[in-house]
């Protein structure tokens, strides 16, 4: 609320005389305290803009609401406030993160899973960021910030009255997602619907309970953003009676439409009743949901990732580029389909890049007639060959790990390059035995000592499978200044899935731009679209779905809604293989033509900044 902010600096030009100290001593602690420096502003108009500020203070203000305006204010005074709407553009935002953190449940870990995600999509716009549990916070805290999010990811958190006293009158930004709202909307004290312009009513659900013959009888899940609808996940598995998904939502209303406007709206798709997805009021915003949860690349995230720029105050310009990544390129590739792939790239200007596996390991011999093989890089004449060739049609090289693989184990699936997992025990869920920053240093370092020796310099690396442990994913930016993937993220970095108390969890995130810094200090580069897959299943029992051109391209449109989004996916060679019998080469083509015509430049990935 703009006239809130003006209260303040009014009361700093009433007051400038007072030093720092004299000023703790004597910010007024009662109404007409207040009232008498609002008389003291000379000019008439911001003076009625300040009483009418002013009188919208309940009657039954506490000492800790009063408080916590002397706190704004002495900040003020003493220099420490800045007003986004001042804040230079190239100035990097200070964002205070505010999670549920209870004690004694099996949940107490939820919110902060999802404030990481908020804090990785914070570092598109190189935020520094202070992830705190609100029940931590101290009265006029969100004053030092250039913005506040809480994330209500925990239903009926109690929420300390300092921070629901400083909600109701802050005039910084303050986005509010989802849960316990009505503590503050609710409470008579804090006067939040007259002060707002919002009205809060309570929470809408599932239409009915989902059964085996109805297993979607509809709920509040498509959310109205730039002519698309984004979905919100569903899913009912009625052998366990269980809903897979986060049906809840918050249903706010505008009451005083001179002070809140619908920036977005949901719709019901089973009723087509329609209800405020995020509302404004001034720079305080509502979002009726948590976009963290079950998140797709059709996703309501993708809403949240653009509008960012507005509950921040930084607008990028329109931009719209592609990226396209060569995936799995180890020693076993064919040199033909690579020439096939680098020619077709190469002929139309196109960048792209080379995900290379530096060294080949079949540790069980699955592929090589029960006989272990091991080839490094230095020995693959065959990789080689499509590397250097790809190089000289504009391929640029990424590190996909070192061998893609771990030990003699299958990590799931074969203990072959390219199949398993490298960073992460996956069959258990947990880091390898030998997790540490010195084994992760080792294998990274051995990976591009190798690359290095054939003059083979990566712009980036990217994890096998996308997944590691939170220790290498820390240790990596050591020896990487890039990262170009989606993550997997962790509440510790030796989580504990299965505790019954405080458990850990695991969240797996895209980006549709790219992340200066994410919440283990790597720089990402986004792939956001998926990459064409083909059911195969009656040769490679893993290769189980078909995921089409068509896919890929729908994606990108939606990708596009974010307005500096990237079109960022990958294809694996192999599927250009005459055995396979699949129209890989056509659909790689299908896919780039149709992200071209959609409107999006192609870009190496280390021209990205």
């Amino acid at each position: 609320m703009r006239t809130l902010r003006r209260f303040f600096l009014a009361l700093l030009a009433g007051a400038a005389f007072l030093g720092a100290a004299a000023v703790q001593a004597q910010v007024p602690l009662d109404r007409a305290a207040l009232q008498r420096l609002v008389n003291q502003v000379p000019d008439a108009a911001r003076r009625a803009q300040l009483q009418h500020v002013l009188d919208q203070l309940p009657a039954t203000i506490d000492k800790a609401a009063l408080q916590s305006l002397a706190v704004q204010v002495t900040q003020v005074l003493q220099g420490r406030k800045t007003s986004p709407a001042t804040t230079s553009p190239a100035a990097a935002p200070k964002v205070l993160a505010l999670y549920d953190n209870p004690a004694g449940t099996p949940w107490d870990k939820l919110g902060f899973a999802y404030t990481i995600m908020l804090r990785n999509l914070l570092g598109h716009f190189d935020a520094q960021v202070d992830l705190v549990p609100v029940q931590q916070y101290a009265a006029g805290q969100m004053e030092g910030y250039t913005a506040t999010f809480y994330l209500g990811a925990i239903y009926d958190n109690p929420l300390p009255p300092a921070f629901l006293a400083d909600a109701a009158t802050t005039a910084s930004p303050l986005v509010w997602f989802k849960y316990n709202i009505w503590q503050l909307a609710w409470n008579p004290q804090y006067n939040f619907t007259a002060t707002r312009g919002i009205e809060y009513k309570g929470l809408r659900g599932m239409n009915a309970l989902p059964t085996a013959a109805a297993p979607a009888p509809g709920f509040f899940d498509t959310v109205k953003y730039k002519g698309l609808d984004f979905v919100k996940y569903y899913q009912y598995d009625a052998g366990r009676n269980q809903i897979n998904g986060d049906p809840d939502m918050g249903w706010a209303a505008i009451a005083d439409a001179a002070k809140a406007t619908q920036v977005v709206p949901v719709v019901n798709s089973a009723t087509q009743e329609a209800l405020p997805y995020v509302l404004r009021s001034g720079n305080f915003w509502y979002v009726a949901d948590l976009p963290f949860s079950f998140i797709g690349p059709r996703d309501r995230y993708l809403v949240l990732a653009d509008l960012l720029h507005d509950m921040l105050g930084i607008e990028h310009a329109e931009s719209h580029k592609a990226m396209v990544r060569l995936e799995d390129v180890g020693a076993m590739v064919s040199v033909t389909a690579m020439k096939t792939l680098s020619d077709y790239m190469g002929a139309r200007r196109i960048p792209f890049s080379v995900a290379v596996i530096p060294r080949y390991v079949d540790a069980l011999g699955v592929y090589n007639g029960g006989v272990p093989q091991e080839v490094p890089l230095s020995q693959a004449t065959n990789l080689q060959k499509a590397l250097n060739h790809a190089r000289a049609k504009g391929g640029e090289m990424v590190m996909h790990g070192f061998t893609h693989q771990y030990g003699k184990m299958r990590n799931p699936h074969t203990g072959v390059s390219g199949d398993d997992y490298e960073f992460w025990n996956i069959v258990d869920n947990a880091p390898v035995q030998e997790d540490s920053a010195a084994w992760a240093y080792g294998r990274l370092s051995n990976g591009l000592t190798d690359m290095k020796a054939l003059g083979l310099n990566p712009i980036a690396w990217e994890a096998p499978h996308y997944h590691t442990s939170g220790t290498t994913a820390r240790t990596a930016p050591q020896l990487f200044s890039t990262t170009y993937q989606r993550a997997v993220y962790f509440t510790a970095d030796k989580p504990d899935f299965f505790a019954p108390v405080s458990k850990d969890f695991s969240v797996g995130q895209y980006y549709p731009y790219a992340i200066g810094k994410d919440f283990y200090g790597q720089r990402v580069l986004p792939e956001n679209l998926g990459n064409i897959e083909y059911d195969i299943s009656s040769i490679d029992p893993t290769s189980n779905y078909n995921y089409t051109a068509d896919d890929i391209v729908t994606n990108a449109k939606y990708a596009k809604a974010v307005r500096d989004g990237f079109a960022s996916f990958f294809f694996h060679p192999f599927w250009l293989e005459p055995t396979l019998g699949v129209p890989g080469f056509e659909d790689f083509k299908k896919t780039l033509e149709g992200i071209t015509a959609l409107g999006f430049t192609w870009v190496a990935p280390s021209s990205v900044r």
